[in-house]
């Protein structure tokens, strides 16, 4: 049995798949194949959990990959960290500043900029409006414990590759194990700047489905997104996922798929 990473996701993500491992691991081990392609890669729960020796993690937000690139280089950071909102909204604009200029959007500020606001914004959500700006609030926390040290991410990390855009340009070989959490079926949809429809939702599954390796994908259980994976062929086990972050304070557990292709 592969050994599972000791480290814990660097970011606090929303909707992060931890509590999946006890479902995901058997299927990545019966599968014993080479590389874990993730095209939602996250906060890296997954992948961690996993402890792929080798990894080919994307993601739509370039400025999530910026900071991973900056942690396989041993990041740390040099910012003052503080739970102070005047602090927030300032290291906001600047972040903001930042990443409107593309030749300051990839660099070690902006990254360690970018995991300030992760750990202290609001649910550690990650929202980008129409014009690109992060606008997510200040957070409710009273105590954070910050991390500035990321050197023990490093050997870890470097062993893996990460890739900023959208998941159909991912180059994956026949035998990947590819694992797609992609945002949910829901309302919500700005985690990027151009969203996520549900016309990306159908292209996704129907690009999954043409993988002839191993292929495993989580999502919310609404009506037609288990009628879009059970038509194209998948297996599919239902399964009660955390609600971590409710506006409503609603903790009841949501329905959630985990459809299963190519994996015997």
């Amino acid at each position: 049995m592969r050994k599972q990473s000791t480290l814990n996701p660097p970011l606090k993500w929303a909707g992060g798949k931890r509590w999946l491992l006890p479902w995901l691991l058997p299927l990545w081990e019966r599968a014993s194949t080479p590389r874990l392609v993730e095209p939602f890669c996250g906060g890296l729960a997954v992948a961690l959990g996993l402890n792929a020796e080798r990894a080919l993690l994307n993601d739509v937000n370039p400025h999530l990959i910026n900071f991973y690139l900056w942690l396989q280089r041993g990041l740390v950071v040099r910012l003052h960290l503080a739970n102070d909102k005047e602090l927030y909204y300032a290291y906001r604009a600047r972040f903001n500043e930042l990443i409107a200029d593309p030749e300051t959007a990839a660099s070690q500020e902006a990254a360690e900029l970018f995991y300030y606001l992760n750990r202290t914004g609001y649910n550690g959500l990650c929202r980008f409006n129409k014009q690109g700006a992060f606008n997510v609030p200040f957070g409710r926390y009273k105590r954070i414990n910050y991390v500035q040290d990321f050197s023990d991410y490093q050997a870890v990390l470097k062993r893996w590759q990460f890739t900023a855009g959208d998941f159909a340009e991912i180059q994956a070989s026949p035998v990947d194990f590819i694992y797609a959490d992609p945002p949910y079926d829901v309302e919500f949809t700005e985690y990027s700047q151009n969203g996520f429809t549900w016309d990306d939702q159908v292209r996704l599954a129907q690009w999954l489905a043409k993988h002839p390796g191993p292929v495993v994908a989580s999502n919310q259980a609404t009506k037609r997104i288990v009628e879009l994976y059970r038509g194209l062929g998948f297996q599919l086990t239902l399964l009660d996922g955390p609600r971590r972050i409710s506006c409503t304070g609603d903790r009841t557990p949501a329905k959630e798929i985990l459809a299963v292709r190519n994996i015997t």
